[in-house]
């Protein structure tokens, strides 16, 4: 009897471990496979691109600036539960940025079902990380020169994990917008590692931004100071709230300013 509970144990163990990768995704796939469907019929400007993480493709945007060659690439990842084409905030950073001489690629980050919470998306920090390394293989692949990342929102969390976690990946830069958001109750289980992320970072959040965003700014610039990157530093946007709501060209503005520093 002990012999056969083994054999079971073992069996379905190595079923477990045998499994296809995207069976094991947290991630809501059937849900990004729609909203994909949805966004790719309405992609006016720039190339939709399906790039392979390992496991399933997502959906990438990729356009090129209005002067070429190049300054280098932004890599654009949009807040919790939208797409790579979301009109508020995403459309008017990876269109307006290639008017600043930057190419852009923006990619779909991993997502959950509507009532999932802030701590549910802590639980798939790290099924964002492929997504980021195809993006930033692609751009090698296009010899580009330099390679910034921008998050917005619930993806700073991703990024900031990657970054911390890849503190030797060919990163020039790292833009978080709307930094340290969360939800009611839900605090960060601990601040942001920025002390350790030695590439230049602008924190850059609206006037109006969540309270938490706004709360936690000065300790976030106390770690930035600690790291000693001279580029590194935060902007407020006047008059827009944590969506930059009717504020995109504003946001454009003071992101491409901070990039005239590279």
């Amino acid at each position: 009897m002990f012999r056969l509970h083994q054999q079971t144990t073992a069996f379905i163990l190595g079923f477990l471990l045998n499994l296809s990768p995207s069976l094991l995704h947290a991630a809501d796939l059937a849900k990004e496979i729609r909203m994909k469907d949805q966004v790719m019929d309405y992609i006016m400007d720039g190339d939709a691109l399906l790039l392979k993480d390992g496991s399933h493709e997502f959906l990438s945007i990729y356009m090129e600036a209005e002067t070429q060659p190049a300054k280098g690439a932004v890599i654009i990842m949009h807040g919790r539960g939208y797409h790579p084409n979301w009109p508020e905030l995403v459309y008017p950073l990876r269109t307006g940025l290639t008017e600043h001489g930057w190419n852009t690629l923006s990619i779909q980050m991993p997502v959950l079902d509507n009532e999932s919470s802030f701590y549910d998306y802590l639980d798939i920090l790290d099924e964002a990380h492929p997504r980021i390394n195809a993006a930033m293989a692609f751009l090698k692949q296009k010899k580009t020169k330099q390679i910034m990342l921008l998050a917005h929102s619930c993806s700073v969390h991703m990024a900031v994990d990657w970054l911390n976690k890849n503190r030797k990946a060919e990163v020039s830069g790292f833009i978080g917008v709307g930094m340290g958001s969360t939800d009611k109750g839900q605090p960060m289980p601990e601040p942001f590692p920025l002390a350790h992320i030695k590439v230049p970072v602008l924190d850059i959040r609206g006037e109006d931004d969540y309270p938490a965003v706004i709360r936690n700014a000065p300790r976030r610039m106390k770690n930035m100071k600690i790291a000693g990157h001279p580029k590194s530093q935060q902007k407020v946007v006047a008059k827009s709230d944590h969506y930059f709501t009717g504020r995109g060209e504003a946001l454009v503005i003071e992101v491409a300013d901070w990039l005239k520093n590279f």
